[in-house]
């Protein structure tokens, strides 16, 4: 769909719709309208804000991926609680390490920014002015080598196929 040379996407204006009516409660039509010409507006002027589009290479690639940043959370809210709760038996190392970085699509370090930031224990602390240098603080930090080899083989493999 476009309007005035500027492409907006459909399910945008679909899914805002939805939610203009959820929040009024209603589906009678005037509301309808109301929230269909709200939401072209807001995607059109949106897409101003968005001149970079995102391609997806491999949509199977990302659902495996979802798995593995799935299993990935519920074994880091494990390994955090067992810290916070005591039971760690062990003395805790945090630190800051640096990962170089293959991925330079902007749409996949921002997806690599949420995988990180939504794992419990690790926190996307940086990324040097070049884009090839990753800096994370991780809360449990056994091993810089696993570390590196965990967001390049787990992740950034991934996201390389996905967006690359």
């Amino acid at each position: 769909m476009t309007l005035a040379g500027r492409r907006i996407s459909p399910g945008f204006v679909i899914v805002l719709t939805a939610i203009w009516l959820l929040l009024n409660q209603s589906l009678a039509p005037a509301q309808f309208a109301v929230g269909l010409a709200l939401s072209v507006l807001l995607a059109r002027f949106g897409s101003t804000l968005r001149p970079l589009r995102a391609s997806l290479g491999r949509v199977d690639r990302a659902v495996a991926l979802v798995f593995v940043v799935f299993w990935d959370i519920v074994r880091s809210n494990v390994a955090v609680a067992r810290i916070v709760l005591g039971l760690a038996g062990r003395e805790i190392r945090s630190g800051f390490v640096e990962i170089p970085l293959d991925l330079r699509d902007d749409h996949g370090l921002a997806v690599l920014a949420c995988i990180v930031t939504s794992t419990p224990g690790t926190i996307w602390a940086g990324l040097s002015p070049d884009g090839a240098t990753l800096t994370l603080h991780v809360l449990d930090l056994k091993d810089e080598r696993e570390c590196v080899h965990t967001i390049k083989h787990r992740y950034e493999r991934h996201l390389l196929r996905i967006f690359q």
